[in-house]
This record gives structure tokens, C-alpha cells and sequence, in this order.
């Protein structure tokens, strides 16, 4: 019987002591570089994932909630993407790639109502050039 209290214990100093860690600045990094390697390998739903739990740990993360608008803007998400994109503004208004990042998001979002407005009318979308060989 002590025995199985004492590794009782044990096992649940350990899962303190893991609990305790997860809302570290190096938790909050390795979650944050997860995220960027699995939106690297196009896994943006395992990026979301990642990036919310470095909001959850630190809702003050300008990098968190601009990668998590990139990945939004990926899957097609315009309106979560736009808040996203709003937050980290907020919180880091003079970041240079939040800034751009927004930009090449308003333009493109501004492209695609272009493009379905066209279509709706019956219009051609206008494609990218491409070389062919």
C-alpha cells in the first residue's frame, strides 16, 4: 500500500511539475516553431492548433496571432483571418511583416470579391501568366 502511494505521488509530482512548465516563454517558443514547421509542410490545422495554445498561455503574442491569421487566410477563413490580422496589429502596431502581412491579405481578399464579382456577371477571371514549355 505505501508503495503505491508513493508512486502515486511521485506521478503526480511529475505531472505538476509538467502542468507548472506549460505556460513558459520556451513552451510558448517550441509551440510557436511547431506551428511555422507544420504550416511549412501545409498542416495548417496542426498550426492553428499549435498557435492557440500560445495564445492560450500568452494572449499578449503579436507572432502568435499573426501566424495564426496566415494560416486562416490559407484555409479560406477571411473573417477569423482579418481578426487575427486585427489583434496582432493591436497588440504590435509597428511589427513590419504584421504590416505586410495585412496589406498582401486586404489585397488579396480585395482580388478574390473581384474575381467572384466577375464571375457573377459572367466575366473571365483574370489568371496569373505562366510560361509553358
Amino acid at each position: 500500500m505505501r508503495k503505491i502511494k508513493l508512486k502515486s505521488l511521485g506521478l503526480g509530482l511529475c505531472l505538476a511539475l509538467v502542468v507548472a512548465s506549460c505556460g513558459g516563454p520556451a513552451y510558448q517558443q517550441n509551440q510557436l516553431e511547431f506551428g511555422i514547421e507544420a504550416a511549412q509542410h501545409d498542416l495548417w490545422d496542426e498550426a492553428i492548433f499549435r498557435w492557440k495554445k500560445v495564445i492560450a498561455a500568452d494572449p499578449d503574442s503579436a507572432a502568435a496571432y499573426n501566424n495564426l491569421a496566415v494560416a486562416y487566410e490559407k484555409k479560406g477563413a477571411f473573417e477569423e483571418a482579418e481578426k487575427a490580422y486585427q489583434r496582432a496589429l493591436a497588440l504590435d502596431p509597428e511589427h513590419e511583416h504584421i504590416q505586410a502581412n495585412f496589406k498582401n491579405f486586404q489585397e488579396n481578399l480585395n482580388q478574390i470579391e473581384e474575381d467572384q464579382a466577375d464571375l457573377k456577371e459572367g466575366k473571365k477571371v483574370k489568371k496569373d501568366e505562366t510560361i509553358k514549355k
